[in-house]
């Protein structure tokens, strides 16, 4: 005798049990700030749980690099690392850090080098230091086949000769956490760079920046990547800056993880939601849109499965 479905009983399809998440991939958490000493396996499954699937971990020094190397290995497939040397960083350089970073960048859990950049904003290391180290981490990002993360910051035309030195670099280029103007971002699309988008989103309200861009159609979805930036960057999806009509459109599900677990003193991957749902009514896309695009930017910019 055939089988008959039952049709009043409910049949629980996975899929559609999540469709409430995005995919999302993180690509600039930094999970191994002393902030997330205490709770991190919580802080993972929120962010598991509000749709994140992978978290790549920048890296500012040799010690944070390691560091978030062990964490890949103990988080298989979730977290991934990075291998560089912050410009504020650089007055650390020293001769065996190249070898270091290169057997760090080896290991298949390390998918970029950096952060590394300029950063003429704050006299923590020198400009001629700066420059010295941004080029040997460019040289072993080439050498590795890695892509790079890059800092900018008050030393457009410095950094623009760099890159400009050693073109074609060949491997993809992201500007991590990106908070420049909109003529500086012109210049990095313009050299097929990546931009990474944060919660800064929320209080540019220069007329020049982020925001510009977004309007203006200048930085589209196929060069774009989310990243929380935690435990910095908090999405205020409360700033006056933000249209009424904007406020509305944010979920509730999204709001509750933003809402319940992270500040402007914490902030965590789970944050992600919001801010993908923020970018989509810049450009009038689709959260899941938004959400989709940008996780395949990341898994073909960074090789992840």
């Amino acid at each position: 005798m055939a089988f008959q479905p039952n049709s009043t009983v409910k049949v629980l399809d996975p899929i559609r049990e999540n469709y409430d998440n995005y995919l999302l991939i993180d690509v600039g958490s930094n999970m191994v700030n002393k902030k997330f000493s205490r709770d991190l396996e919580s802080v993972l499954q929120r962010a598991k749980d509000s749709g994140v699937q992978k978290i790549i971990v920048p890296c500012t020094s040799l010690r944070t690099s390691k560091e978030a190397l062990r964490l890949a290995r103990i988080y298989p497939g979730s977290i991934y690392s990075t291998a560089g040397i912050h410009p504020h960083e650089a007055k650390s350089w020293e001769d065996n850090y190249y070898d270091e970073l290169k057997d760090i960048a080896k290991n298949p859990e390390c998918v970029a080098i950096g952060i590394c950049g300029l950063d003429y904003n704050k006299d923590f290391s020198s400009p001629d230091i700066q420059r010295k180290v941004f080029e040997l981490q460019i040289s072993l990002a080439k050498e590795m086949k890695k892509p790079i993360m890059l800092h900018q910051k008050g030393a457009h035309e410095d950094f623009l000769k760099i890159i400009k030195t050693h073109l074609p670099l060949m491997l993809p280029a992201i500007l991590h956490s990106f908070t420049g103007s909109f003529e500086e971002a012109t210049d990095y699309i313009n050299l097929g760079m990546y931009i990474g988008i944060t919660g800064g989103l929320c209080k540019d309200s220069s007329g020049s920046g982020i925001k510009k861009l977004l309007s203006a159609g200048t930085l589209t979805l196929d060069r774009i990547l989310v990243q929380s930036d935690s435990p910095f960057m908090y999405p205020n999806a409360r700033a006056a800056n933000l249209t009424d009509a904007l406020k509305s459109s944010l979920t509730q599900r999204s709001l509750g993880f933003l809402q319940r677990y992270c500040t402007f003193h914490r902030n965590e991957p789970c944050s992600l939601p919001i801010l993908v749902e923020l970018l989509a009514g810049f450009i009038s896309k689709k959260p899941d849109e938004v959400a989709l695009a940008t996780s395949i930017n990341a898994l073909k910019i960074f090789g992840m499965s």
